[in-house]
């Protein structure tokens, strides 16, 4: 991008990134990133804020920019739910808050230069949430700038809506995901199941195309469904399968906690050195919330995978093209799975993970347990 090179790293999103370069210049107050999951939204979020705090608008070399974008900077606040909601909060010291975003913004920033505030899924902003953050944002400090990311910027309020730039970024395309993979060394075929796995989300497609464990998520739900049969039994087996799937991915992930210390750690003592141990804590916090989030995201992934499976099934069914399949590299010659069987079962998945996203349920399981028991009947 002309003029900002930090926002060259932002693919696809040509129209979006003209935009934010025009902007970086004489930013307004608020803008409010719109736009699916997997679209770019965080990675341009962090390169706005990266051109923002940069002496030279967004060089993408300097110091600035490379704390901006690891989320890093001492300029820079990001707030995002806590479990289900982002909460209004007890008072300024209730981390992770609107009111504790709101007592930031009207402190005195940590070094000179502006300060940026990015509020990931502001869509899940409490009614009190939303009324604090707008009284911040109809009369914003001087040099405070705030950034607002959604997948659903219709759950939004009107008033906070109104007063935010939108910024749209859309849905990417598959040839662009599979060129993106492709260029970093992926088989097009892999390249071409990855993107379909994950909708075009190309950050998900990169971590399937190129983890090992990648189609993890799809197999165990595979090998779950295998077990559903015909009857309560087996329905029952293949949940508990899937729920221990899901409690061991959770496990694993303190391996990227510890890829994330590791450039923190004293070489001598092991232990993380004293002038990153503010940062180390951010970095815990910020694991802790993902660790949350984890099981069901594993299990939303997996019923997500059964869902595809099963259009495939209805696709292949009802004499479609065979090159419209999402599952490129199983066999569908003679799957034998109904319309009618296939069309209930997707929609006994789409009303598990709309279960799942209410995270106010709590026994994820049960959720998975009822789409099975569903399936087999």
């Amino acid at each position: 991008m002309r003029g900002v090179p930090v926002l060259a790293g932002v693919p696809g999103q040509d129209a979006a990134t003209a935009f934010l370069a025009r902007a970086a210049a004489r930013p307004g107050h608020a803008y409010l990133f719109a736009g699916p999951e997997g679209s770019g939204k965080k990675l341009a979020g962090a390169a706005f804020a990266a051109a923002l705090l940069c002496d030279r608008g967004g060089c993408g070399e300097c110091r600035d920019c490379r704390l901006a974008l690891e989320d890093r900077h001492p300029n820079l606040a990001v707030l995002e739910p806590e479990g289900r909601d982002i909460r209004v909060g007890e008072g300024s010291d209730d981390y992770g808050t609107a009111r504790w975003l709101v007592a930031r913004a009207h402190r005195t920033a940590p070094e000179p230069r502006r300060k940026v505030f990015r509020i990931e899924q502001a869509d899940r902003l409490t009614e009190e949430a939303a009324d604090v953050l707008l009284k911040v944002v109809e009369e914003p400090p001087p040099d405070t700038v705030f950034l607002l990311m959604s997948a659903r910027p219709h759950e939004l309020t009107e008033t906070i809506r109104s007063r935010c730039q939108t910024v749209a970024f859309h849905p990417l395309a598959e040839a662009f995901v599979v060129e993106t993979l492709t260029a970093e060394d992926v088989s097009e075929g892999r390249a071409m199941l990855a993107s379909r796995l994950a909708g075009g989300n190309v950050g998900r497609a990169r971590r399937i195309a190129r983890d090992p464990e990648g189609l993890g998520f799809r197999d165990e739900a595979l090998a779950a469904l295998r077990e559903v049969g015909g009857d309560a039994r087996g329905a029952l087996a293949a949940a508990q399968r899937l729920a221990e799937a899901a409690a061991d991915y959770r496990k694993g992930m303190g391996r990227f906690l510890d890829q994330e210390l590791e450039p923190l750690l004293d070489q001598d003592t092991g232990d993380v050195a004293e002038q990153f141990r503010a940062l180390a804590r951010r970095i815990g916090e910020r694991h802790q919330r993902r660790e949350r989030r984890a099981e069901r995201e594993f299990l939303d992934w997996s019923l997500l995978a059964l869902e595809a499976w099963y259009r495939d099934a209805l696709l292949v069914a009802t004499g479609g093209d065979p090159s419209w399949v999402i599952n490129l590299d199983l066999d569908w010659s003679a799957d034998g799975v109904s319309p009618a069987r296939a069309a209930a079962a997707i929609e006994a998945l789409e009303e598990a993970r709309a279960a799942l996203a209410d995270e106010t349920n709590l026994n994820a399981k049960l959720v998975v347990e009822r789409a099975f028991l569903r399936i087999a009947s």
